[in-house]
């Protein structure tokens, strides 16, 4: 039982409580007997002493005849709860409601107590013993003469424990009984904190198993102690990250089965036109070949792209940055760009600042994201459209936007253009391709420490902003 959570659990809690209740109750019991019961009852035989005393004071005759003293003690012994004896001033036992006291009658009893009773003064002894049965109280009380005030006897009460050993075991059973209380409640309590921890536990750890087994989870609730809830919500991150690379691995494929699909295809198709006689016909052979080199090149884009998140995925994905004037570097690297949208019949403009601070940036990554940014615009602005670049910055940010006046993208889909092999459902926008590139450029630019922003309507066009830090420290 104890190699089990709930098992330690429930020792962890009851083990103090079988220490420290026990400990406890005897404390509890030596207390109340030493400092209550006890001394209760010293105080009660002191008074019942004094009382006596006082009565013994109005009968003088008892002193004179032991048999009087015999019928005083008679009447008086109903209101004692424990032993009552009279003694002379001589010290010898005159009379005592004990019979077993009676071979010592008018014996001289040796007692310290005594002697300082026979002086004027009230005594008080207590003894104890292991047997239970040696006198608990003593008091002696000196009777006085009412006319002289001298004393003329003195009035012993004692108490055995054998009297009030029922006071004490009563005691001690009630006081068993609460201790048994706790320890049945500490014991119910710890149960119901130990199955309130091993439940989702048990729950989690079932969930593990059945996912490493291949089957499919859904989140599990988040209920129990902070440090349990913590896990569970792991988990359940976990499970939704896992559910993600299992959607994303399908969609990965699906779109491999598609892009080299329709591409072998058409290139298929080319290869079939070309042994059927079209290479006899220069102008067609032309549109053919050119036509399969576009699919090859296409083709090429995805095994790039694949490349680059492959890369990106593993960690071995790394910038190899330099100082670059971007002024003089964004003009060249948007030149090809610009031939590209004006054969397509684009207006392309460009507004580059002229004091564009030097960063510490990989100009091949960089180039490859404006590639990404305006090979998308190219390919979704139709002719006589414009697509704008614009660069500038301030003292923190150096920003670079690519802005086209193609089909736009919808506002619902804005968060998710940048998800691995998302492509958008609005006509004429991302119906070809994996799905990697604006993944990719948005990786790239955050490994420079940027961030990449969209802003597009349907019908309105797109802007995608890169951010670029001033002052970075490093790569």
């Amino acid at each position: 039982m104890f190699d089990t959570l709930r098992g330690r659990f429930i020792l962890s809690h009851l083990l103090p409580l079988l220490i420290i209740i026990p400990l406890m109750g005897i404390a509890l019991v030596y207390v109340v007997e030493t400092q209550v019961l006890v001394p209760n009852i010293v105080q009660q035989l002191s008074a019942q002493a004094v009382l006596f005393a006082e009565i013994a004071s109005d009968h003088p005759e008892i002193w004179n005849d032991p048999h009087q003293a015999e019928q005083f003690l008679v009447r008086i012994s109903p209101r004692s709860s424990g032993r009552v004896m009279l003694l002379s001033n001589l010290g010898r036992v005159w009379a005592s409601t004990d019979a077993a006291d009676a071979p010592r009658l008018g014996q001289v009893l040796d007692n310290a107590a005594l002697s300082g009773a026979l002086a004027g003064s009230m005594e008080t002894r207590q003894e104890f013993s292991a047997d239970f049965q040696a006198q608990v109280v003593d008091v002696f009380v000196p009777v006085l003469d009412r006319s002289s005030g001298t004393v003329i006897g003195v009035v012993r009460v004692t108490n055995r424990l054998a009297t009030v050993l029922d006071q004490f075991l009563s005691l001690r059973a009630v006081i068993i009984g609460v201790l048994a209380v706790a320890l049945a409640l500490g014991l119910s309590l710890a149960l119901a904190l130990a199955l309130n921890l091993e439940r989702p536990l048990e729950q989690l750890t079932h969930a593990v198993n059945e996912l490493a087994s291949g089957a499919k989870l859904e989140p599990l609730p988040e209920r129990g102690v902070r440090e349990v809830r913590v896990l569970l919500r792991a988990f359940n991150v976990l499970t939704q990250r896992l559910r993600a690379v299992e959607e994303s691995r399908t969609q990965l494929v699906a779109n491999l089965v598609h892009e080299l699909g329709t591409t072998l295809g058409a290139l298929n198709s080319g290869l079939q036109a070309l042994r059927g006689g079209a290479d006899e016909q220069v102008e067609l052979r032309h549109e053919l070949l050119k036509g399969m080199d576009d699919e090859v090149k296409q083709l090429r884009r995805l095994t790039d792209d694949l490349t680059q998140l492959s890369t990106q995925l593993t960690g071995t994905f790394r910038l190899q940055p330099r100082p670059i004037e971007l002024s003089e570097w964004l003009r060249p690297a948007l030149a090809p760009w610009r031939e590209a949208a004006e054969a397509k019949g684009l207006d392309f403009q460009m507004q580059i600042s002229e004091d564009l601070p030097v960063l510490e940036i990989d100009p091949e990554r960089l180039a490859q994201v404006l590639s990404n940014l305006l090979r998308n615009a190219i390919k979704y602005t139709p002719p006589s459209g414009s697509i704008a670049v614009n660069a500038w910055h301030d003292a923190q940010q150096v920003w670079i936007r690519v802005a086209d006046s193609g089909v736009g993208i919808p506002q619902e889909e804005q968060t998710q253009i940048f998800d691995p092999f998302y492509r958008g459902r609005f006509a004429g926008r991302f119906p070809k391709g994996m799905g990697l590139g604006l993944t990719i450029a948005r990786d790239l630019v955050r490994a420079h420490d940027g961030q990449l922003d969209v802003s597009s309507a349907p019908g309105k066009g797109s802007q995608f902003t890169i951010r670029l830090p001033v002052n970075k420290s490093k790569l």
